[in-house]
C-alpha cells in the first residue's frame, strides 16, 4: 500500500495570529473600516457558533455519533452521544462495499437517538486520501487560482495516476518564503468515487454531509480542543498521538499546531496478531518491530527541532490496548503511553452519564474531533491552523455560499426584529409617560364623579319642573278667552292628565267653566282623567260633556272627548 504520508513535512514557522498558528504573510487580513470588520466578525462568530454538526463515525459493526455545543460560561457541552452496533458484514468488508446496509444503520441510529440537527460531518480513512505539503514557486492570489483553474499546477507539482478531474481536492497556502520565493501548500486529495459514496451513505439516511475530513485531522480537532480545555502544563506547541489498531497505524506530532505525520507500518500477519493472537512471543515480536518504527519517528523530530516529547497520547480500536500500552513503556522507558480521553473536561449531562463510560475512551476519538467541527463559511477560523478547514466536499463552494446567504438574511432578519423592539421600547416609554401625566391629571377623580353625580340629579329635578312649566304654557296659549285665568288652574289640569291622554283644546267661557276636548286610547284613561280633576283643589266639579266616535291613528284607534270642568269660586 502506497504512503499517504510520504511527502508530508512539518509546516515552518511564519508570522502568528493571536492563537499562534502560522498566517501566510499574503494572506493575511487586509485592513478595514471599524464598521465592515465588526459587521463581519459578528457574522462570522454568530454563524459559527450557531451552526449545529454532527459527528458521524461510520464502520463495519458499528455506528458512532456525537454532537456538542457551547454554554453561556463558553464551556463545551455534550448534547447527544450514541453508539449503535450492528452484525452482517464479514471482518474483512468495507463501508463502500457495503453501502446500503451502513445506510440502514445509520438511518435507524438517527432515529434512536433522536438527533435533531441535519448537518453531518464524517472523516474517511487515511488510506482513501491523498496528503502532501508541496513547495511552489512563489505567487499572488490571481496567479495561484488560475494555475489551479488550468490544472497546471498540481499536473507539475503532484505527479498521480489518475486524472485530476477524477478527484476531490483540498488546498491551502500554509507558508510563504519571499527570501527564497517559494510557498508551501497543504494539499489533500481523495477520489470523487469515494467521496460521492460517503455523501450517498449520508444523504440516504436523510442527513445532508457538509464536511468531510480525514481521519488523522478530526483525531487532531479532538486533541487541540482537550488540550485547550485541559490547560495541560506541558509544551502547548507540542503533542504527540500514536495511531494504534487494527485499520490505521501512524504517529501524529503536532509542533507549533501543525502535524507531522509517520506512517507505522505493519504486515497482514500482525493484524491478525491483533485481532486473535494471545500468544505472548508473538505479542512481543509485534511490538518490537512497531516501536522501532515509532522510536525512529520520534528521533528524527528530536534531531531536527531540538524539542523533546515525553508523552504520546494513544488512540486504539484494541480491547487490549493496555497489554500492548505496557510493553511500549518497556521499550521506550523515558517516554510516557497514556490513552487519550476525548471526553475530558466536557460536561456531561446526567443521562449521557453512563453512555461514556469507557475501558478505552480513545475508541471515540474520531467521532468528537468531527463534533468539534464547524461549518465555518465567514472565515472566522481562516487563520486558525490550516487544517482545521478540510473539507472534501466536492460542492462545498455552493454549499458555503448558500450557508453565507442564509446567515446574512438571519442577520438581517434579527436585525429588522431589533429595529422593530427598539421602536416598541420607545413607543412604550412614550405611553408610559403619558399614562404617567394622565394619572397626575386625574387625581382626586373620585371626588370629580361625585359632584358630577350630584350635579346631574339636580338637572335632572330642574328639568322635569321646566317640562311642566312648558306644558302648562303650552296649554295656556290654547285658551280663547278675554280674561287671564289662573296660572295654578292651568297647572292642577296639566298634572291631571294620564300618559295615555292628549288634548286638543282648552276654552275658557271667562268665568267659571273650562272646557277640555282630546283624544285618549280608551275609556279607562278618559275616566281616569275625570277622576283627576275632581281630586283638584281648584276644580268643582269635572264631567264628561260628550263622546267622538273613534279616530283611526297611527294603525291605532283613538277615542275623542269633551271635558267641562266648573271651577271654584275665586
Amino acid at each position: 500500500m502506497k504512503n499517504p504520508f510520504a511527502n508530508l513535512k512539518l509546516f515552518k514557522k511564519k508570522d502568528k495570529d493571536q492563537s499562534g498558528s502560522p498566517v501566510p504573510k499574503s494572506d493575511k487580513p487586509k485592513k478595514d473600516n471599524f464598521f465592515s470588520k465588526l459587521l463581519k466578525n459578528r457574522i462570522g462568530k454568530a454563524s459559527v457558533q450557531g451552526e449545529e454538526i454532527l459527528g458521524v463515525e461510520l464502520t463495519t459493526n458499528e455506528i458512532r455519533l456525537a454532537q456538542v455545543s457551547s454554554n453561556k460560561s463558553n464551556q463545551w457541552v455534550l448534547d447527544k452521544f450514541f453508539v449503535h452496533k450492528f452484525e452482517g458484514i464479514d471482518d474483512n468488508g468495507t463501508v463502500l462495499e457495503n453501502q446500503d446496509k451502513i445506510a440502514d444503520e445509520l438511518k435507524l441510529a438517527i432515529q434512536t437517538s433522536k438527533v435533531s440537527t441535519t448537518n453531518a460531518a464524517i472523516a474517511i480513512p487515511v488510506t482513501s486520501a491523498i496528503i502532501r505539503v508541496v513547495t511552489a514557486p512563489l505567487m499572488t492570489d490571481e496567479e495561484l487560482k488560475k494555475a489551479i483553474d488550468t490544472d497546471s499546477l498540481w499536473e507539475n507539482l503532484v505527479q498521480l495516476t489518475d486524472n485530476l478531474n477524477d478527484y476531490s481536492i483540498f488546498h491551502q497556502v500554509i507558508n510563504k518564503d519571499e527570501k527564497g520565493n517559494t510557498m508551501d501548500i497543504l494539499f489533500v486529495a481523495s477520489k470523487l468515487s469515494d467521496i460521492n459514496s460517503y455523501t450517498a451513505i449520508i444523504k440516504k439516511a436523510g442527513l445532508n454531509a457538509v464536511i468531510i475530513d480525514v481521519k488523522c485531522f478530526a483525531l487532531k480537532s479532538a486533541v487541540d480542543q482537550i488540550n485547550q480545555i485541559a490547560g495541560s502544563i506541558e509544551d502547548s506547541n507540542l503533542t504527540a498521538v500514536l495511531e494504534f489498531g487494527l485499520d490505521e497505524n501512524y504517529v501524529m506530532i503536532l509542533y507549533e499546531n501543525n502535524p507531522i505525520i509517520t506512517d507505522i507500518f505493519i504486515r497482514s500477519q500482525d493484524r491478525k496478531t491483533l485481532q486473535e493472537s494471545n500468544n505472548q512471543e508473538e505479542m512481543d515480536a509485534l511490538v518490537r518491530r512497531y516501536m522501532t518504527q515509532v522510536k525512529q519517528a520520534v528521533q528524527d523530530f528530536e534531531t531536527k527541532y531540538e524539542k523533546r516529547i515525553r508523552n504520546l497520547k494513544v488512540t486504539s480500536n484494541l480491547e487490549n490496548v493496555d497489554d500492548y500500552l505496557a510493553s511500549f513503556r518497556k521499550n521506550m522507558v523515558n517516554t510516557g503511553y497514556n490513552l487519550f480521553n476525548p471526553f475530558e473536561g466536557i460536561k456531561v449531562p446526567a443521562q449521557l452519564e453512563n453512555d461514556v463510560q469507557f475501558t478505552n475512551p480513545s475508541y471515540f476519538s474520531t467521532v468528537m474531533g468531527l463534533a468539534f467541527r464547524k461549518l465555518d463559511v465567514f472565515g472566522y477560523y481562516k487563520f486558525v491552523t490550516a487544517v482545521k478547514n478540510i473539507n472534501l466536499l466536492p460542492n462545498r463552494d455552493n454549499m458555503i455560499a448558500q450557508k453565507k446567504a442564509k446567515a446574512f438574511s438571519n442577520f438581517a432578519f434579527k436585525g429588522v426584529v431589533g429595529v422593530v423592539a427598539v421602536i416598541y421600547v420607545i413607543l412604550f416609554g412614550f405611553s408610559f409617560w403619558q399614562i404617567m401625566d394622565l394619572n397626575k391629571k386625574i387625581q382626586g377623580y373620585e371626588q370629580v364623579v361625585q359632584v358630577h353625580q350630584e350635579r346631574t340629579e339636580l338637572r335632572d329635578k330642574f328639568l322635569k319642573e321646566k317640562r311642566m312649566m312648558d306644558k302648562s304654557l303650552e296649554l295656556s296659549n290654547s285658551i280663547k278667552s278675554n280674561k287671564t285665568v289662573s296660572f295654578r288652574v292651568l297647572a292642577q289640569i296639566a298634572s291631571a292628565v294620564p300618559n295615555r291622554v292628549k288634548f286638543s283644546s282648552i276654552e275658557y267661557n271667562g268665568s267659571d267653566l273650562i272646557t277640555i276636548q282630546g283624544t285618549a286610547f280608551s275609556d279607562q284613561d278618559i275616566l281616569k282623567l275625570i277622576s283627576n280633576l275632581n281630586n283638584k283643589k281648584l276644580i268643582a266639579q269635572a264631567s264628561l260633556a260628550s263622546m267622538i266616535l273613534p279616530e283611526q291613528k297611527d294603525s291605532q284607534s283613538r277615542k275623542g272627548f269633551v271635558i267641562a270642568c266648573v271651577l271654584e269660586a275665586v
